[in-house]
């Protein structure tokens, strides 16, 4: 059953991706521990950090494509789901510094001794475990998008007015995070990380591993997006995408397909999460912002929505884009990223893989049809020549 799930997934530009995705998860960490700096071929640190957060975005914009490319589900709160899981590894992380800290408490992390906390509390209790941290790096994210989406989906709350829920409820998290009551760090969030399982966060060979399973995993979660949009089930997400009440009237409970679509792509953004954290050293209330998760839907109509593989470019070159602008032109920054989407928007609606799939496909078929037409006319000639010798 399970080979079955994962043969589904293996087309051939699946295929291709999640190759191209094993192959920079093993040569980027080795031309950056085993090439000396004065080579040409040497990948610095700094760099390889960098574009472990744009592989970690790219699984974030890949989580938006399962439920908005495929189930017609236009969120904008997938930086709360991703932000979740980053918070879920943050505590863990913290944890780890035990009496390192500026304050030397083995219990307590510095921001609470600050504040004057006698206690560890509750919620904080079994992060100090990495299994449990990892498993609540899943349900977290998927237990709150299970509850909004039972009663937004049963409700039959549908188009621009989930997108503004969706909205709100990131940004009503991102104020209970800024509260130093809340016991998540306050505005500063959770920062200072010293180990992970036992290895220096900051040493070369632990941000090489961190950026290969940053790889790895958009790879495998390519595979399961990839199983799920092409099994019998995909089928039926694609209908409800584009005729919700005609799936509906066939028997299917619709309100249960999006809940599953949508816990799924949760888990997946809290996955993006949890890898994002330790390569960049720090989380905090800014990830709930709204312009967040605003950036992702750019990231996935960019490269393409409903393509899988699209929200992955997209991610990447609108990142990397980012880090070039912000550095070189960064008071302009924020109109390219506007006029970026309004130009795709207006001349590549279908984002940049839509649009090379769209032409692909036309093209395939302007060949299949002068075949039909050169097939014809082979079959007519004989016909014709038969008739001339009657006569």
């Amino acid at each position: 059953m399970i080979s079955g799930f994962i043969l589904r997934a293996l087309e051939g530009r699946i295929v291709i991706a999640v190759g191209i995705l094993l192959a920079v998860a093993i040569i980027v960490p080795a031309l950056n521990l085993l090439t000396s700096p004065d080579s040409a071929l040497h990948i610095p640190t700094y760099v390889m950090a960098l574009m472990g957060k744009y592989l970690c975005y790219a699984l974030l914009a890949l989580a938006l494509d399962l439920v908005w490319g495929y189930c017609g589900i236009l969120s904008l709160g997938h930086g709360a789901f991703f932000a979740l899981g980053g918070y879920a590894m943050g505590m863990y992380l913290m944890r780890q510094i035990g009496s390192r800290g500026t304050y030397g408490n083995p219990d307590l992390p510095d921001f609470m001794v600050f504040l004057n906390w006698k206690e560890l509390p509750w919620f904080w209790y079994g992060f100090d475990m990495f299994p449990f941290a990892m498993a609540m790096v899943l349900i977290v994210p998927g237990l709150l998008a299970f509850v909004f989406g039972w009663f937004a989906f049963r409700s039959r709350v549908n188009g621009v007015y989930l997108s503004i829920i969706t909205q709100a409820m990131t940004y009503a998290l991102m104020l209970a995070f800024f509260r130093n009551d809340m016991g998540f760090g306050g505005n500063n969030g959770l920062t200072d990380f010293k180990d992970i399982l036992g290895f220096q966060v900051q040493a070369g060979g632990t941000r090489a591993v961190l950026f290969a399973l940053s790889a790895i995993m958009l790879a495998l979660c390519l595979i399961v997006a990839s199983a799920i949009t092409r099994s019998k089930f995909g089928k039926v997400l694609v209908g409800v995408r584009d005729a919700e009440s005609r799936v509906r009237f066939l028997g299917f409970r619709v309100e249960n397909i999006k809940l599953f679509t949508f816990v799924v792509s949760a888990m997946f953004a809290g996955i993006a999460g949890a890898l994002f954290v330790p390569q960049v050293g720090i989380i905090n209330p800014g990830e709930f912002a709204p312009a967040n998760s605003i950036e992702v839907v750019v990231w996935t109509a960019v490269g393409g929505r409903g393509t899988l593989i699209g929200p992955i470019i997209g991610a990447i070159l609108v990142n990397a884009g980012k880090s070039y602008f912000t550095g070189a032109f960064p008071e302009f920054w924020l109109f390219a990223l506007g006029g970026l989407f309004i130009a795709v928007t207006l001349f590549l609606p279908k984002g940049i893989v839509g649009t090379i799939q769209h032409g692909w496909n036309a093209r395939k078929a302007l060949k299949a049809a002068a075949d039909a037409e050169k097939g014809r006319d082979a079959g007519a000639a004989p016909v014709t020549q038969q008739a001339q010798a009657a006569e």
